[in-house]
C-alpha cells in the first residue's frame, strides 16, 4: 500500500539525505503526474501506478546523485527521461542532455522540459551512437540501457580519453552484473561498482562506473 506520491517522496527523500524543499517535492510529483498521464498512451514505463513509480523510477533514478561527476552529462536511452529529468531537478547546477531515438518518447521529455521549466535539460531524438556534442562531456550515465558491452562501444566516441579529463560512464545495473564486466573490451576499465539501496525497494541496484582508456 502506498502513501500519496507526495508523502512517499519526501520519505524517500530524507531516507538519501536529500534536502527536500517543497519546490523539488513539488517539481517531481509534477513529473510523476506527467508521467502517469503519457503512459496511458504511450508506452513510457512498465509501471501503471502512480503510487509505485515514486520509488521504482524517481527514487532509483536519484540514488545516483552521489557518483555523479562534471558540469555536462549525457542520459543515454533516456526513454522517460530516467534517470535524466529527476536529477537535473535535484541538480540545478548541472547540465543534463537526454539522447533517445524514439520520437514518442523525446516528445514526452519536451512536455516535460517546457512544463516544469528546465533550463538545464536539453533532448536530442538521436541514437546515441550517433549524437555529436561540441562540449565537452564529463560523464554519460544510462539505466536499463543494454548491456555495459555494448554501451561501451556505443558511447565511445564520448567516453574516449581524447581530453586531459577522460569522460565516465556510469550504468545503473540491478543484480551485479559479472557477466556484462567480463565482456568488457580490453579498452574499457571498472573503475568503481558499489552495490546501491533505494528507499522502498527491495530489488537488487548496482552502479558499475567505466573508463575508457
Amino acid at each position: 500500500m502506498y502513501d500519496s506520491p507526495d508523502r512517499e517522496l519526501r520519505k524517500g527523500l530524507r531516507s538519501m539525505g536529500v534536502c527536500g524543499e517543497e519546490s523539488l517535492v513539488f517539481s517531481l510529483a509534477q513529473y510523476l503526474k506527467l508521467l502517469e498521464k503519457w503512459n496511458q498512451k504511450v508506452n513510457l514505463v512498465a509501471s501503471t501506478d502512480i503510487g509505485s513509480m515514486v520509488g521504482r523510477h524517481v527514487l532509483d533514478s536519484l540514488s545516483i546523485h552521489p557518483y555523479l561527476s562534471g558540469n555536462t552529462i549525457v542520459d543515454a536511452g533516456s526513454g522517460a527521461g530516467l534517470p535524466g529529468i529527476p536529477l537535473a531537478i535535484l541538480n540545478t547546477d548541472k547540465e543534463f542532455i537526454l539522447v533517445d531515438s524514439n520520437g514518442k518518447k523525446t516528445r514526452f521529455l519536451f512536455q516535460v522540459k517546457t512544463e516544469l521549466g528546465l533550463s538545464n535539460v536539453t533532448i536530442e531524438n538521436c541514437r546515441v551512437e550517433h549524437y555529436e556534442s561540441s562540449r565537452q562531456i564529463d560523464m554519460v550515465i544510462s539505466r536499463a540501457f543494454s548491456s555495459l558491452e555494448e554501451l561501451a562501444v556505443k558511447t565511445r566516441h564520448l567516453i574516449s580519453s581524447g581530453s586531459n579529463k577522460p569522460c565516465k560512464l556510469l550504468a545503473m545495473k540491478g543484480r551485479y552484473p559479472k557477466e556484462e564486466i567480463t565482456a568488457l573490451p580490453d579498452d574499457v576499465t571498472v573503475s568503481r561498482i558499489e552495490k546501491i539501496i533505494v528507499p522502498g525497494e527491495n530489488s537488487h541496484r548496482h552502479i558499475v562506473e567505466l573508463i575508457c582508456k
